[in-house]
């Protein structure tokens, strides 16, 4: 078993990969999605896992808290990477050549004081 972690936004991901058949566990087994989240998520999970031909040869346990889907999924992705490296270091050029070791470090921008948003101020008066 193999512990990998990932993070986009405010999302992050613990995933486990363990010898088995290819079935992937979010927090609960993903089939208990709709069928076409189901497939986008499963694909977008099992990625790297595809890329190197080894997604039939390990189960995937994800715990993921916090954000928002999308940002759960793509830190899945990033944790499901992170431990294929783990079981063999050959694989860590070709996932970095696909991109699946990045990190996307992209998250909202603060509030400032005096403005509604990050930028947004109140119109401006002239008079």
């Amino acid at each position: 078993m193999v512990i990998g972690l990932g993070r986009r936004k405010k999302a992050s991901a613990k995933v486990k990969l363990i010898p088995g058949t290819g079935e992937i566990i979010i927090n609960k087994p993903i089939t208990n999605y709709s069928n076409q989240q189901n497939l986008v998520y499963r694909s977008t999970i099992s990625k790297p896992l595809e890329s190197l031909g080894l997604d039939k040869n390990y189960d995937v346990i994800i715990h993921v808290c916090g954000g928002g889907t999308k940002g759960q999924i793509e830190a899945a992705q990033l944790g499901v990477a992170r431990a294929v490296c783990q079981i063999n270091s050959s694989y860590r050029i070709p996932l970095k050549l696909r991109g699946y070791l990045t990190r996307d470090a992209r998250s909202k921008e603060r509030r400032k004081y005096g403005l509604k948003k990050a930028r947004k101020a109140s119109q401006f008066s002239k008079r």
